[in-house]
Order: C-alpha cells, then sequence, then structure tokens
C-alpha cells in the first residue's frame, strides 16, 4: 500500500505543479516545475484562469450518476501532496510548494516552539482553545503575491463564513475575498469577476462536509454532488471564451465504518505526542506497543512522502508515522468519532484527484 506514493518530484501531476503551471501561463515566476508537456496540453491557454477547487471530490468519487457533469470533463488525474488533507494541500496550491517546503505538514500539527498540537482547519488546540499565531506570517511567499506583481490579481470565492478565519489569512494573503452564500451566488461571482489578466480560485465544500459526516453511500453525499456538479456546468456553459476553466480536488475520501476505526490503546497514547490524521497518525515518541490494524514507518523511511526540496521547518515533522491498513482508522482520544469519511492516507481513492477542463 505504502509502496505507490509518489512525492511531488519536478514534472509529475501534482497539485504543486498544477500551481506552478498556472503561475507560468499568467506571467509569473513559479517556485516549482509546471506539469510535463503532455499533461500541460490538455489546459487551454488564456489569459485568466477560474481554478474550482472541490474540496474531497478525489477521482473514484465521479462514477456516480449524480457527478456525470464533471466526470465529462475529467482529462487527467493529479496526485495530492501528501498528507492527503484539505489544509496541505490548500497550502500547496497557495504557495506553488510542496507540504516539506512550505512548512504545513499535517492537519493536526504539532509546533515546538508553542509545545501544542494545533487543528490546522480551526487554528485551535485540540480541546479548542485558539491557537495564538501570526496566521499571515505562517506560509511562504505566495503564488498570489507573486501574480500581484506581474499585475494579475487572485480573487478567491468562498463561503462567507470564511472571511475571517485565520485559514484565510494565511491562504490568501495577496488575494482578494469575495464572499457568498449560496451556491447560487458562488456562480453569479464567478462569471462576474473573471477576466483576462486575473485568476479566480473558488472554492466549494460541500461534498467534503457530506462525506465526512453521512458517507458517500448517503442521500446527502450524492446530493451533495449533484449541487456542484451543476454548479460547475453552468461555469462551463456560461463562463467567457477567453478565461480558462480548470477544477480540481484537495484530496478524495474513503468511507470507514465504525467498527474499523480503532481507538489506540490508553498505554500507546502515554508519553507520546499524537498528530497527524486518521488514516496516517504522526507520532514523536515510541512507536505503540499493543497490536493495531496498522504499519509504522520511522521518519527516515519516508522523509520524501512531503516532497523534495530542503523542509522548511524540520522540527515539524514526526518521529515516525502509522499508516492504517485499508479501510481502517487509527484513532487517539482527541480524534472526531463522528466521521464515517476519511483521508490523509496514501491509497489511490485519497491521493487521485481529477483535473477538470472545458
Amino acid at each position: 500500500m505504502t509502496a505507490s506514493l509518489t512525492p511531488n518530484v519536478p514534472g509529475s501531476r501534482g497539485l504543486v505543479n498544477l500551481a506552478a503551471e498556472l503561475e507560468d501561463r499568467l506571467g509569473g515566476a513559479p517556485v516549482s516545475s509546471g506539469f510535463d508537456e503532455s499533461t500541460s496540453a490538455l489546459l487551454p491557454s488564456a489569459s485568466g484562469y477560474v481554478l474550482v477547487v472541490f474540496d474531497g471530490l478525489g477521482s473514484r468519487q465521479l462514477d456516480i450518476v449524480e457527478a456525470r457533469e464533471l466526470a465529462a470533463c475529467k482529462v487527467d488525474d493529479l496526485i495530492a501532496p501528501f498528507p492527503t488533507t484539505t489544509t496541505v494541500s490548500l497550502a500547496s496550491i497557495a504557495t506553488g510548494l510542496s507540504p516539506a517546503r512550505h512548512g504545513l505538514v499535517g492537519y493536526q500539527l504539532y509546533l515546538p516552539h508553542l509545545d501544542v498540537v494545533a487543528n490546522t482547519i480551526k487554528w485551535t488546540t485540540l480541546w479548542g482553545d485558539p491557537v495564538e499565531l501570526d496566521y499571515r506570517s505562517f506560509l511562504p511567499e505566495t503564488v498570489w503575491e507573486r501574480l500581484s506583481g506581474v499585475d494579475i490579481d487572485t480573487v478567491t470565492v468562498q463561503p462567507a463564513n470564511f472571511a475571517a478565519s485565520p485559514l484565510t489569512q494565511m491562504m490568501y494573503r495577496g488575494a482578494r475575498f469575495e464572499s457568498v452564500t449560496t451556491v447560487d451566488d458562488w456562480v453569479e461571482a464567478c462569471l462576474t469577476l473573471a477576466k483576462p489578466g486575473r485568476l479566480i480560485v473558488a472554492y466549494l465544500p460541500h461534498v467534503d462536509v457530506s462525506a465526512h459526516m453521512t458517507g458517500q453511500g448517503s442521500v446527502e453525499y450524492r446530493d451533495a454532488v449533484a449541487l456542484i456538479a451543476t454548479a460547475w456546468e453552468r461555469l462551463r456553459q456560461l463562463l467567457r471564451s477567453d478565461v480558462g476553466l480548470l477544477g480540481t480536488a484537495d484530496h478524495g475520501h474513503v468511507d470507514i465504518p465504525p467498527e474499523r476505526q480503532i481507538q489506540m490503546a490508553r498505554e500507546d497514547q502515554a508519553g507520546r505526542v499524537l498528530f497527524g490524521d486518521s488514516r496516517v497518525m504522526f507520532i514523536n515518541g515510541p512507536p505503540p506497543e499493543h497490536d493495531l490494524p496498522a504499519t509504522y514507518h520511522p521518519f527516515a523511511d519516508v522523509s520524501a512522502w512531503w516532497g523534495a526540496g530542503p523542509p522548511l521547518h524540520p522540527e515539524r515533522f514526526p518521529d515516525g508515522v502509522l499508516v492504517a491498513d485499508d479501510g481502517h482508522a487509527i484513532l487517539h482520544r482527541f480524534s472526531d468519532k463522528r466521521m464515517i469519511g476519511h483521508h490523509g492516507g496514501v491509497t489511490d481513492a485519497e491521493r487521485l484527484v481529477p483535473l477538470l477542463v472545458r
């Protein structure tokens, strides 16, 4: 299972390369390599782009009837960075860098200088207290900042409740935030704002939310896919012809039934810092002693998983990782036990995301 993971190396089909490709096409100076020639040829030539990011929509999730408009536009698979989780992928899109180089290396992230594990969606501790940081300076220079230097402006179109969040401050430094309240508003904003000389990064969270809470077999999940597919189709039909339309996702999902969500023994949690994700748990301290449906790997054996290049913050990496077996999740005392859908792992269902092109 773990042997299939491919680090984000120059020329590969990764989200890092997508960000670099768009930056290069818009006249910026990307800090990573764009796509190889064959993948680059799949993208339309344009002087402005709309990039739609569907949270939680892996390539393997396009085989249901509700996703037919999306599947019809898929031209390739891209590889989400490791670990396959929202904040890590969004940081790679925002900076054009691998996780090793941008420093946001996990969903639950251990920050040694604060001696705390942070939830990097909410930027709270695992028990809910705020993590006090300068969020705007957390990441290296963003793609949006570099593009502004060549007179390309970036607008991110997202739900209004994200506007002032720590995560938005972190990811979209150098971009303008356009708040919307409904998917119809989201479509209208994309259509109105798109023009040559501008990059629109438009985010939809609906699939991820429903996959986590109700699983891919639920009516709620299928309704969420239908909703975003309709939004995509409206953009495909109505977006001005001199602006390119691309779509992708940050990661995919796997459903894991409650009986395969395994709580670590109390003894194996003691004396260790546990962070990361339920599919690949990060451990500072010794590996667990009790048998689990998972494989432990020392960090030295898997350091390339976070991508090539010198790490920006080597102190944030774990001593080792605990990779859950297929169909299993490993939980610690602060893990969210309500979830059906999980991600963060190294299976194709989690790491392959679609490249959609109009």
